[in-house]
């Protein structure tokens, strides 16, 4: 008689939290500006740069491709690639476009946001703790 072996059933992979979120009012802009693109473009790639005053400053491009090590976040129906390398100076993040009189731009609510400089070009952010 031989019994059947029981392997143990592999736990279900815990689902990856959303590194990014948008407001409507970014997937609104996003939306025009993917619209409005000179060249097909799949969204827009989100990184971080190393410069400015306080240390960092956030980058914002069109994406004409998804690469293999983009984090691909899909949120109110338009696509934010993250860079890899910024992907933990981003996880919670907010990101916004606030349009007033003097200017127009996308504003990102990060909880790892140590300090920004006076002028509001760059920032100084830690890693994100689990």
């Amino acid at each position: 008689m031989t019994q059947a072996s029981s392997t143990p059933a592999k736990p279900k992979p815990r689902p990856r939290p959303q590194v990014m979120r948008l407001t409507d009012a970014a997937a609104e802009r996003i939306t025009e500006l993917t619209k409005r693109a000179d060249s097909e473009i799949v969204g827009l790639r989100v990184g971080i740069k190393n410069g400015g005053c306080a240390g960092q400053s956030y980058t914002v491009e069109y994406a004409h491709e998804i690469r293999p090590t983009d984090e691909v976040v899909e949120d109110k129906g338009v696509k934010i690639l993250v860079d890899p390398k910024a992907v933990l100076f981003l996880l919670g993040t907010e990101m916004d476009y606030v349009a007033d009189r003097m200017q127009a731009q996308f504003v990102f609510n990060n909880p790892n946001q140590v300090s920004a400089c006076g002028c509001g070009e760059s920032v100084q952010l830690k890693p994100a703790t689990a």
